[in-house]
C-alpha cells in the first residue's frame, strides 16, 4: 500500500495539479480545501504519512495548521508551499515544525525530492524510536508496523493479554514476528519496567536445559566453575519468553511444568527452591496439538501454556504490510550501512508485493539488506532484488492460466524462460502497449487484460475489483459483458456468496 499524502490548498486548480503529481510519483493522494478540513482528516481514522500544505488560506492558514498539529502531538512531516518565498516566511514555517519549504509553482522534480526526503526521515525516526523502546523494554503494540486487516485480531488479542498476567502462546510460521509481539505485550503491561528475558528452546543442548533455565550452583557438575542464576531468576518480576517451545525435549518439559505449577525453581546442585514471579509468553511454529497426539509434547504442559493463544498470520496473507515494512527496513539499514538510499522505486515495490515470502518478515528484511548493499543510487530498483525476480518468474508461470494473456502477447513469448520474465512483468502490473507487429494495441484489448488481471489478483472478489479499479460494481459487470468476459461475473458471484 503506497504512502498517503494530504494536499491542503484552497485553490482548486493548484490542488488538482498537486494531486496529479503526487499520484504520478506513486503515492496515494488525499485533498482538503482548507486548514479546518485538513485538521478533520488528520484527526480521523485514516492514516496520513505526509502533508503538502499551502501557507496562505482564508480560514485556518498554514502556520495555524502547524500549531494545531503540534498541540495534538501529530508527528507527520509537512512540506509548506507558498507563492511568497521570502526569507522571513521560510524561517517562520521551519520554526513551526515544517520539514521543507517550496515556492509555487513547485517543479515536479523538486516536489518529488522533497516528499522522498520527508518520508525517508520519518521512517528513520520511527525506526530509531522503536530500537530505543525495544532496548528499554517499553516497545508497545502501537509500534508493530502493520496496515493489514489480517493483523487486527492478533493485535487486539495482544492488547487484552497485556492487561493481564495470563500465560500466552504465540503461534505462527517462522519469521512472522512472534518475538516482536511478545515484546510488545511485555512493553504494554504493568511489568514493562522489569526484565524481558528471551530463551530459544531449540538452541539449548539437551544436557544443559535445566542449568540454563533454572541455574546451577558452583561445582554442581563438571565445568560448573561459577554459580549461574538461570533464566527464570533473571526474569523475576518480568517476562520470560520461551521461543520455539515445541523443540524442548520431553525430560525438560517435565521440569518446566513443575516450575510453572509451583512458581519455584530449584537450581542444579541447590538445596532448596527459589520462588520466582515470572509471566510466561511462549511461541512456536509447530502444530503443538499434533505433537501432543504424537507423544512429542506433554499434554499437561500444553494446557499450561495454551491458555491465551495468539495467531500471527504469515506475510503472504497481509500483503498491505510489505511496502510499509520494506520502507522501514530500508531507512534503518541505510543508516546503519552509511549509504544515502532514500527509497524503493514503484516497480521494485510492486515486485516485493507480488512475492509470497515463504520466510516472512525476516526474509523481507534480509532482501532489503542485500538491496541496500548492492545499490549505487538513491533509489533501490528491481535489479537489486535478483533472487526475488528469480522466484517471481516460476510463480507467475503457474498463475498464467488465471491471467490469460492475449494471443498477441503470448506470441512474443518463444520459450519458458522468456515466458517467466514476461509473466513476472505482468505480476509487476506492466502490460505491453504494442502487438507483435509493433502496432499500438486497441484500448479494448488492454482494458480486457487489466480487468482479467484484477479479477485474478483479488481472487474473484468483484466488490474489491470494482473498488480498486475505481468504478461502480454495475459498471464493472457492463464492461465484462461488453468485453466478452461474461463467464467471470457468474463464477465470481458464486465465490463471493461462498465467502460470505
Amino acid at each position: 500500500m503506497p504512502e498517503t499524502v494530504l494536499i491542503v490548498d484552497d485553490e482548486p486548480v493548484q490542488r488538482r495539479l498537486l494531486e496529479t503529481m503526487v499520484q504520478r510519483f506513486g503515492y496515494q493522494a488525499v485533498t482538503a480545501d482548507g486548514g479546518d478540513a485538513a485538521m478533520a482528516l488528520l484527526g480521523g481514522a485514516g492514516r496520513i504519512d505526509c502533508v503538502v500544505l499551502d501557507l496562505v488560506m482564508p480560514d485556518l492558514d498554514g502556520l495555524g495548521v502547524l500549531a494545531r498539529m503540534r498541540e495534538a502531538g501529530l508527528e507527520i512531516p509537512v512540506i509548506v508551499q507558498t507563492a511568497h518565498g521570502g526569507i522571513d516566511n521560510v524561517v517562520s514555517v521551519m520554526r513551526a515544525g515544517a520539514a521543507d519549504f517550496v515556492v509555487k509553482p513547485a517543479s515536479p522534480e523538486r516536489l518529488q525530492v522533497s516528499l522522498r526526503n520527508a518520508l525517508a526521515t520519518k521512517a528513520l525516526a520511527g525506526e530509531l524510536q522503536r530500537i530505543k523502546r525495544r532496548r528499554d523494554g517499553t516497545l508497545s503494540i502501537a509500534d508493530v508496523i502493520t496496515r493489514s486487516d489480517a493483523m487486527r485480531p492478533a493485535l487486539r488479542a495482544a492488547e487484552k493479554a497485556a492487561a493481564s498476567a495470563i500465560p500466552v502462546l504465540i503461534e505462527g510460521e517462522s519469521g512472522v514476528g512472534k518475538e516482536l509481539i511478545a515484546r510488545a505485550i511485555h512493553g504494554s503491561s504493568a511489568r514493562r519496567t522489569r526484565p524481558f528475558v528471551a530463551v530459544n528452546c531449540g538452541a539449548m543442548p539437551e544436557n544443559l536445559v535445566e542449568s540454563i533455565l533454572f541455574g546451577h550452583e558452583k561445582g554442581a557438575f563438571t565445568g560448573a566453575t561459577d554459580k549461574h542464576t538461570g533464566k527464570f531468576i533473571e526474569a523475576d518480576g518480568g517476562t520470560l519468553f520461551l521461543d520455539e517451545v515445541g523443540e524442548l525435549p520431553l525430560a525438560a518439559q517435565v521440569k518446566l511444568l513443575r516450575a510453572l505449577q509451583e512458581g519455584e525453581v530449584e537450581p542444579v546442585g541447590g538445596r532448596r527452591g527459589v520462588k520466582v514471579d515470572v509471566r510466561i509468553i511462549s511461541a512456536t511454529n509447530r502444530d503443538l496439538i499434533a505433537d501432543v497426539k504424537a507423544g512429542r509434547f506433554r499434554e499437561d504442559l500444553f494446557y499450561r501454556l495454551h491458555v491465551f493463544p495468539i495467531l500471527v498470520p504469515p506475510l503472504r496473507q497481509r500483503t498491505e504490510d510489505i511496502p510499509e515494512l520494506a520502507r522501514h527496513f530500508l531507512a534503518r539499514i541505510a543508516a546503519e550501512e552509511g549509504k544515502r538510499v532514500r527509497g524503493i522505486d514503484a516497480e521494485a515495490m510492486a515486485l516485493l508485493a507480488a512475492h509470497r515470502w515463504p520466510g516472512n518478515v525476516r526474509q523481507l528484511e534480509n532482501a532489503v539488506f542485500r538491496a541496500v548493499v548492492l545499490t549505487d543510487s538513491e533509489q533501490v530498483g528491481v535489479h537489486e532484488f535478483p533472487q526475488v525476480v528469480a522466484r517471481i518468474a516460476p510463480d507467475a508461470i503457474a498463475a498464467q492460466p488465471m491471467i490469460d494473456p492475449s494471443p498477441a502477447i503470448a506470441a512474443t513469448w518463444p520459450d519458458a524462460r522468456e515466458a517467466g520474465q514476461n509473466a513476472a512483468a505482468l505480476t509487476m502490473h506492466t502490460l505491453p502497449l504494442t502487438d507483435a507487429r509493433g502496432e499500438v494495441r486497441p484500448l479494448e484489448d488492454i482494458e480486457r487484460e487489466v480487468i482479467r488481471f484484477a479479477i485474478a489478483h483479488y481472487r474473484e472478489q468483484m466488490s474489491e475489483v470494482a473498488r480498486r479499479l475505481k468504478i461502480g460494481r454495475s459498471t464493472l459487470y457492463r464492461k465484462l459483458a461488453g468485453l466478452g468476459l461474461d463467464d467471470a461475473p457468474q463464477q465470481a458471484t458464486e465465490k463471493e456468496n461462498v465467502t460470505a
